[in-house]
């Protein structure tokens, strides 16, 4: 882990009165967040957003000893824990959120990565993880209050999205959230917690031993650091990040003042599909649902095929398997080998692949530059493939 520059990436996040938004505003102009530190308060006053206050703020001695100091406090944290640190520029950070313009800076995440990911961080693999970049994401989001029916009608929409390899997102409460989670691991799809605290701690406690499954195939993200507990004022940063990362986002029950609805609205306002089950017209545990639709915030989903068909992941599968099957006809034996190993995992590292393969590291090499050419599989920085799907 590359301490030097993480504390700065840390202690940014750290000093009064620069959100993400100032933060970013701050790095693009002076080049990185360690440079941040150096700068002249000359020099940051005159940055569009700054001004006389804060780059008074910024450059104060003793408020960046305080901020540095506390940023090392969390790296010793993260490296006892085995918790991996995102930077918005790292090449894992979400780039579906990465998108919205108030997107975290920082995020802290556990289990949730593929290794080529923490290769490209100079990290050893914590876990088999999965990928916060997937093809497919989506948002299940609802009443914590649910009723049996919303329950079941959740289940059924994460088992018929399970053969879309699709990665579920919720925020680990009580009700809807805990169902998306629970049913994703039952059908054996990645699926993801946002956190309204830091990584030390989990709410509610009774979904410890669900977190601790979801680290095997999926894991846990928070924007906070250590020693942050939940706090109601921090639902709506935690929902902005439920919505942001998400192709979609389906609201399953909501009353009128569900946090759900709110989540729905962040996911207008990044532009993003929304569904919402509709309910009895007597029945509050869907009054909030009903109202979206209404209001043309959410499209009326009566199933998963809605989702599937709007999201158009049902023509991008045929033409995939396609596509595939007449790539494949010509495979030589050794070939076939290599493909398999990719169909296991979104990505590989050429030494992950080797390795796998039992095949010599020159030998691997020159079959993936015949699929490379071929169209089957195309290649990544760092010597990372993937399939051309």
């Amino acid at each position: 882990m590359n301490t030097g520059s993480l504390i700065y990436n840390i202690g940014i996040t750290l000093l009064p009165g620069v959100g993400s938004i100032t933060a970013k505003n701050l790095i693009a102009y002076c080049g990185s967040a360690e440079t941040v530190f150096s700068e002249k308060r000359s020099r940051l006053e005159k940055i569009p957003g700054i001004g006389t206050i804060a780059a008074d703020t910024i450059t104060n001695s003793a408020v960046q000893k305080d901020a540095l100091v506390r940023a090392e406090e969390e790296i010793r944290f993260i490296e006892k824990e085995n918790i991996t640190p995102l930077f918005f520029t790292d090449e894992p950070f979400p780039k579906r959120l990465k998108e919205c313009a108030d997107s975290p800076v920082m995020l802290y995440t556990k289990g949730a990565m593929n290794p080529a990911d923490y290769r490209s961080l100079h990290m050893p693999p914590i876990s088999n993880g999965m990928n916060l970049n997937a093809e497919r994401i989506v948002s299940i989001v609802g009443s914590r209050k649910s009723t049996s029916y919303g329950k079941k009608i959740c289940e059924q929409l994460v088992d018929a999205l399970a053969s879309y390899n699709v990665l579920i997102l919720s925020g680990m409460a009580y009700g809807i959230d805990i169902c998306a989670h629970r049913a994703s691991l039952k059908n054996n799809l990645p699926t993801v917690g946002v956190l309204a605290h830091g990584l030390d701690n989990l709410y509610p406690a009774e979904h410890y031993n669900t977190a601790e499954k979801m680290l095997e195939n999926g894991g846990l993200v928070s924007e906070f650091m250590s020693h942050t507990k939940m706090n109601p004022e921090y639902f709506p940063r935690r929902n902005r990040i439920v919505a942001g990362m998400a192709d979609a986002t389906l609201v399953i029950e909501a009353t009128v003042k569900s946090g759900a609805l709110i989540t729905a609205e962040i996911a207008n306002s990044y532009d993003r599909d929304v569904f919402a089950v509709p309910g009895r017209l007597d029945d509050p545990s869907s009054e909030g649902c009903n109202l979206l639709i209404k209001a043309n915030k959410a499209m009326l989903m009566q199933s998963a095929d809605d989702v599937i068909r709007v999201m158009n992941w049902d023509m991008e599968s045929k033409k995939s398997k396609q596509r595939q099957q007449v790539l494949f006809e010509h495979l030589s034996p050794e070939e076939e080998t290599l493909v398999n190993i990719l169909k296991q995992k979104e990505k590989a590292h050429v030494d992950d692949i080797s390795h796998a393969s039992g095949l010599a590291m020159g030998r691997t090499a020159a079959l993936l530059l015949n699929l490379e050419f071929s169209g089957v599989i195309k290649s990544l920085p760092g010597k990372v493939y993937m399939l051309n799907n």
